[in-house]
């Protein structure tokens, strides 16, 4: 694998996470560089871990994961969106006095996991090929973590301009990638 083919791919592994980040920045009370950095580190230690796992898943049990990841990553994207579009639908004064000044460790754990199904997908097809994971894992976890700091920092840009609108639109989006991912597996059958 090349170097161009190995960006571009950690590119396009990265974008779901930065519409979650998006989502994530809309959500909290003015997030500084700090949390934006640790939103950052967050998704891309584990949008690095996952293409590991799946190459190596993908040495042992390649089907048994491509039976699955689509759906796992459906049902996890659909549950952070809909938690987020609930959280929109409040009223301003509950969202307000709500918003946290930063996310808890698990909940950004959850959602830096369940963006990254599809990476682990990729690991698994990668297992086939003669390509050395470690710097294409690297690669994707450095533009996720890119991604995600700048995509938490728009979200509070977002937030201010837009506020529950913002937050609504990254629940339908976060819904939404769910639904393609399962949708691209079910017909790709």
């Amino acid at each position: 694998m090349n170097l161009a083919s190995t960006a571009l791919l950690a590119m396009a592994m990265s974008t779901d996470a930065f519409a979650a980040a998006v989502g994530k920045g809309t959500a909290l009370q003015k997030p500084r560089w700090s949390e934006a950095l640790r939103t950052g580190a967050i998704f891309g230690v584990i949008e690095a871990l996952t293409p590991l796992a799946g190459w190596a898943l993908g040495l042992a049990a390649s089907s048994y994961v491509k039976a699955w990841d689509h759906w796992i990553a459906f049902v996890l994207l659909g549950v952070l969106g809909l938690r987020m579009l609930a959280g929109a639908l409040r009223t301003p004064e509950a969202n307000a006095q709500e918003k946290p000044a930063r996310h808890g460790f698990w909940l950004l754990a959850i959602t830096g996991f369940a963006t990254s199904i599809d990476a682990m997908a990729v690991g698994v097809g990668l297992a086939f090929l003669d390509v050395d994971i470690v710097p294409v894992a690297a690669a994707i976890g450095l533009a996720t973590f890119a991604m995600v700091t700048v995509g938490v920092m728009v979200g509070r840009l977002l937030g201010n301009i837009a506020g529950r609108w913002a937050e609504a639109i990254g629940g339908v989006l976060l819904i939404g990638i769910g639904s393609v991912i399962l949708y691209e597996h079910l017909t790709a059958l």
